[in-house]
Protein backbone atom coordinates (compact mmCIF):
# COMPACT_ATOMS: atom_id res chain seq x y z
CA UNK A 1 0.00 0.00 0.00
CA UNK A 2 2.88 2.36 0.75
CA UNK A 3 4.30 1.82 -2.74
CA UNK A 4 1.08 3.04 -4.37
CA UNK A 5 1.07 6.22 -2.29
CA UNK A 6 4.75 6.83 -3.04
CA UNK A 7 4.08 6.38 -6.76
CA UNK A 8 1.11 8.75 -6.61
CA UNK A 9 3.13 11.42 -4.81
CA UNK A 10 6.00 11.08 -7.29
CA UNK A 11 3.64 11.38 -10.26
CA UNK A 12 2.04 14.49 -8.80
CA UNK A 13 5.41 16.09 -8.08
CA UNK A 14 6.78 15.28 -11.52
CA UNK A 15 3.79 16.61 -13.44
CA UNK A 16 4.79 18.92 -16.26
CA UNK A 17 2.82 21.97 -17.35
CA UNK A 18 1.05 21.36 -20.65
CA UNK A 19 -0.69 23.42 -23.26
CA UNK A 20 -3.71 21.82 -24.92
CA UNK A 21 -4.95 23.25 -28.21
CA UNK A 22 -6.09 21.75 -31.46
CA UNK A 23 -4.18 22.80 -34.56
CA UNK A 24 -6.93 25.12 -35.84
CA UNK A 25 -7.36 26.87 -32.50
CA UNK A 26 -3.60 27.35 -32.23
CA UNK A 27 -3.38 28.85 -35.74
CA UNK A 28 -6.19 31.33 -35.07
CA UNK A 29 -5.03 32.30 -31.60
CA UNK A 30 -1.36 32.70 -32.51
CA UNK A 31 -2.27 35.56 -34.82
CA UNK A 32 -3.59 37.53 -31.83
CA UNK A 33 -1.07 39.88 -30.24
CA UNK A 34 -2.08 39.85 -26.57
CA UNK A 35 -2.23 36.03 -26.25
CA UNK A 36 -4.74 36.44 -23.43
CA UNK A 37 -7.44 34.60 -25.39
CA UNK A 38 -5.01 31.74 -26.09
CA UNK A 39 -4.30 31.35 -22.38
CA UNK A 40 -8.02 31.37 -21.63
CA UNK A 41 -8.69 28.72 -24.28
CA UNK A 42 -5.89 26.55 -22.86
CA UNK A 43 -7.32 26.80 -19.35
CA UNK A 44 -10.80 25.93 -20.62
CA UNK A 45 -9.56 22.87 -22.47
CA UNK A 46 -7.67 21.62 -19.42
CA UNK A 47 -10.74 22.22 -17.24
CA UNK A 48 -13.02 20.31 -19.61
CA UNK A 49 -10.50 17.49 -19.86
CA UNK A 50 -10.26 17.10 -16.07
CA UNK A 51 -13.99 16.73 -15.37
CA UNK A 52 -14.38 13.16 -16.78
CA UNK A 53 -11.36 11.98 -14.80
CA UNK A 54 -12.79 13.43 -11.59
CA UNK A 55 -16.15 11.78 -12.26
CA UNK A 56 -14.59 8.38 -12.97
CA UNK A 57 -12.45 8.66 -9.83
CA UNK A 58 -15.52 9.51 -7.75
CA UNK A 59 -17.49 6.57 -9.13
CA UNK A 60 -14.52 4.27 -8.56
CA UNK A 61 -14.22 5.48 -4.97
CA UNK A 62 -17.95 4.93 -4.37
CA UNK A 63 -17.71 1.38 -5.76
CA UNK A 64 -14.64 0.71 -3.62
CA UNK A 65 -16.42 1.94 -0.49
CA UNK A 66 -19.50 -0.16 -1.32
CA UNK A 67 -17.48 -3.37 -1.68
CA UNK A 68 -15.34 -2.57 1.34
CA UNK A 69 -18.45 -1.94 3.47
CA UNK A 70 -19.94 -5.34 2.60
CA UNK A 71 -16.78 -7.18 3.67
CA UNK A 72 -16.79 -5.62 7.13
Amino acid sequence: MKKEWLLLILLLLLALPVEAQCAMCRAVLESEEGQSAAKGINDGIIYLMAIPYILVAGIGFAIYKAFNKKKN
